[in-house]
């Protein structure tokens, strides 16, 4: 019998260290039964889809699962698709702050930035 070997996939989404430290900040002030932070896209804005972060109480199975220094990081199953291959960074500065993603799979985003089409 042929022995069959696994190797690690790697993940959907890369985050930088300063998304990670958001996570783990953000995991810090989470609140009771939290378990992670999640990724999805829903359906919204001009374009189509939209980015969302928000916590998660539950794992689902069907979601990927990272783990980060600060916390578990989760992208919405259905989401993953949207998003292989793509770089999220928490980005600060006088006036905004917030998670932004470069996302290859992105054809077009509308023009205030909010949501993108693939």
């Amino acid at each position: 019998m042929t022995e069959t070997k696994l190797r690690a996939r790697p993940a959907a989404v890369i985050l930088t260290p300063s998304a990670e430290q958001r996570i783990a900040d953000l995991m810090a002030q989470a609140p009771e039964g939290a378990i992670g932070v999640k990724l999805s896209t829903p359906r919204r804005g001009c374009s189509g889809l939209a980015y969302s972060v928000d916590y998660v109480n539950e794992a689902n199975p069907m979601d990927e699962r990272i783990e980060t220094p600060g916390g578990l990081f989760f992208i919405d199953g259905a989401s993953v698709l949207y998003l292989i291959g793509s770089t999220m960074d928490w980005q600060e500065d006088d006036f905004t702050a917030g998670f932004t993603f470069q996302n290859p799979n992105a054809k077009g985003t509308c023009g205030c930035g909010e949501s993108f089409t693939v």
